[in-house]
């Protein structure tokens, strides 16, 4: 991990750990809970508060204005919205992508769940991602929420990660391991 990463995660885990603290301690980790992905929405949806949150252009005051009016509008819990001010004052918003992860976790984690990322070479089924959520659960003995995307550069099979375990069983990496044994025998 590159040293501005891991500093911005940091500051994003601070600041997540500090959140999710005071809204349990407020019994509102369901309202932190939908205010994170509404946020988390809100950032897809919208380059305009992406640069927001990233660009140095704006004055300390203007994001702080910008993001607290914003939080408002989608009615996010007001421990979130206070923070996301406070984190504008210190011209700290441009880890809130890391912050949304980190609180994902922490509520994951405290309702016993993990998420497991899953990467295939074609969009699992309905039925596929269940079998899978339900083969993880078993192993893992938490529930498993199943974080699936596509990578048709796999060619087939699966690349699964929950926490710092990684399974790839991808005729991508089976061929390039072949690749790698033939390189050593020639």
């Amino acid at each position: 991990m590159s040293e501005p990463a891991s500093i911005s995660a940091g500051i994003a885990e601070r600041y997540a750990k500090a959140i999710f603290e005071i809204a349990k301690e407020n019994n509102d980790l369901a309202g932190l809970e939908a205010g994170v992905n509404d946020l988390a929405a809100a950032l897809d949806d919208s380059a305009d508060l992406r640069d927001l949150m990233a660009s140095p252009l704006y004055a300390r005051a203007e994001q702080e204005a910008a993001i607290t009016a914003v939080a408002q509008k989608m009615g996010v819990t007001e421990v979130l919205r206070k923070s996301l001010a406070l984190m504008a004052q210190k011209r700290r918003l441009f880890v809130v992508p890391q912050l949304i992860v980190a609180l994902r976790d922490l509520v994951a984690e405290e309702r016993g769940e993990v998420t497991a990322d899953v990467i295939s070479a074609k969009a699992l089924t309905k039925a596929q991602a269940d079998k899978l959520a339900k083969t993880l659960t078993a192993r893992v003995g938490k529930t498993v929420n199943v974080n699936a995307t596509v990578d048709e550069s796999l060619i087939g099979g699966l690349v699964v990660k929950v926490g710092s375990k990684m399974i790839d069983t991808s005729i991508r990496s089976k061929l390039d391991s072949l690749q790698n044994a033939m390189k050593e025998v020639g």
